[in-house]
């Protein structure tokens, strides 16, 4: 399943698949990956095409040929290129990419992350693991990450522009991209992304993103480089209102060229950033001073408000109070007016009934006369003395002599 996923992405049949890395216990196809002995979580596999009798054949007689038409034209002068320190397949840009596997990026890729991916892989697997960590993304993506953090987080941008049919491509990526010193400094202070520009199809995408993001000079400049002009090293730097190219930096360069125009980009950078940084801290300050003050406003504006409902709460429960004494105070008016109503008609001083006369002192020093006939009922004196505003719930009637409570 594994070699059959690979063939989709690389185009190898499994037939054709040469593998190295996989564990000697992994013999049978059929076995899981589980019980294959790789090793957890990562484990590194690398795939290349198997050439068949009649390729190889084919080739031995191409490469002999050129070989020969070399000898012919320069006689003895021609010296092996391995005198000079440098790789075949490095001198001779041609044969080399006839050499490879497969593509660096996928033409026509639809998404640049998986075509990233793909980049990444084939770089480490051509010129091993010491070399710049890609980041895996559109370039809108690592504009983000390089340029809109925090200032002190921000980093320059570094795009690599890679083109296999380049003669200096190989000694470009094998003895300056891939060099410790350079890897660590971009990794400290760049954010690096890449692209292929082999293919015409991804050709034109970049330069389309490119009009985009840095403006037709710059697309119009890397339009007019020559294949063997590249690979190229554009140096990115965003500002407030656009992302500016400080160096455009071609393939045929050297270690320390390359590291003293990454350390030139990095001086403007620097710059640049120490006043970022500056605003930065102006403005966070200001805008700190502002939530103070918002915070103390929106603090005032709680109390007043806290202090504005107790008073509405103290008002609104008064007002119950009040109701409920006025409900309160109509309920007694009205059972005082009944009272009155259903008393029994005070008799006259002329009465030939008998007559008691009482005289009723109230807790204010108020007095109450009135006469009763003697054989009405004491209820007839507690309704009386009711109806003056006095219940006998409330108070109690005491007679002077003897003193006693007459409301038992």
């Amino acid at each position: 399943q594994v070699k059959r996923n690979v063939y989709d992405l690389t185009s190898i049949p499994v037939r054709h698949q040469l593998w190295e890395g996989w564990p000697s216990s992994a013999t049978d196809d059929s076995m899981t990956l589980a019980v294959s002995g790789l090793t957890f979580p990562c484990h590194r596999l690398t795939v290349g095409r198997r050439s068949s009798p009649v390729q190889t054949r084919e080739q031995s007689e191409e490469q002999c040929t050129d070989v020969h038409m070399v000898s012919d034209s320069d006689g003895d002068d021609f010296e092996d290129a391995t005198e000079f320190g440098v790789d075949d397949g490095e001198m001779f840009g041609v044969a080399s990419s006839a050499l490879r596997k497969s593509p660096m990026m996928p033409e026509n890729a639809e998404n640049e992350g998986d075509a990233l991916l793909q980049f990444t892989a084939e770089f480490s697997s051509r010129y091993g693991d010491c070399h710049p960590v890609y980041f895996i993304g559109s370039l809108e993506a690592a504009f983000q990450e390089a340029f809109y953090g925090k200032a002190r987080d921000r980093k320059l941008l570094a795009i690599y522009l890679h083109h296999d049919e380049s003669v200096l491509t190989n000694v470009f990526c094998s003895q300056m991209l891939c060099a410790e010193s350079i890897v660590s400094y971009l990794s400290q202070n760049f954010i690096t992304w890449a692209w292929d520009m082999t293919k015409g199809a991804n050709r034109a995408r970049f330069l389309t993103m490119c009009t985009r993001h840095f403006g037709s000079v710059v697309a119009q400049t890397i339009r007019t480089q020559k294949t063997d002009q590249f690979p190229l090293f554009l140096i990115i730097m965003g500002k407030r209102s656009s992302n500016e190219v400080l160096n455009v930096i071609q393939g045929n360069t050297t270690v320390d060229e390359l590291m003293m125009r990454l350390m030139a980009a990095m001086e403007i950078f620097s710059a640049q950033q120490q006043e970022d940084i500056k605003d930065e801290d102006e403005r966070e300050a200001r805008e700190n001073v502002k939530r103070e003050q918002d915070e103390a406003y929106r603090i005032s504006l709680e109390a007043d408000r806290a202090k504005r409902e107790a008073q509405e709460r103290e008002m609104a429960e008064q007002f119950r109070l009040e109701q409920i004494r006025k409900e309160q105070e109509e309920e007694r008016e009205a059972i005082r007016l009944s009272l009155e109503q259903s008393l029994p008609p005070e008799p006259k001083e002329e009465s030939t009934e008998s007559v008691s006369k009482l005289r009723i002192r109230t807790p204010s020093g108020e007095f109450f006369e009135r006469r009763f006939l003697a054989s009405s009922k004491l209820q007839v004196v507690f309704d009386f003395v009711a109806s003056k505003g006095y219940p006998w719930e409330e108070y109690k009637l005491l007679g002077t002599f003897p003193r006693r409570d007459v409301s038992k």
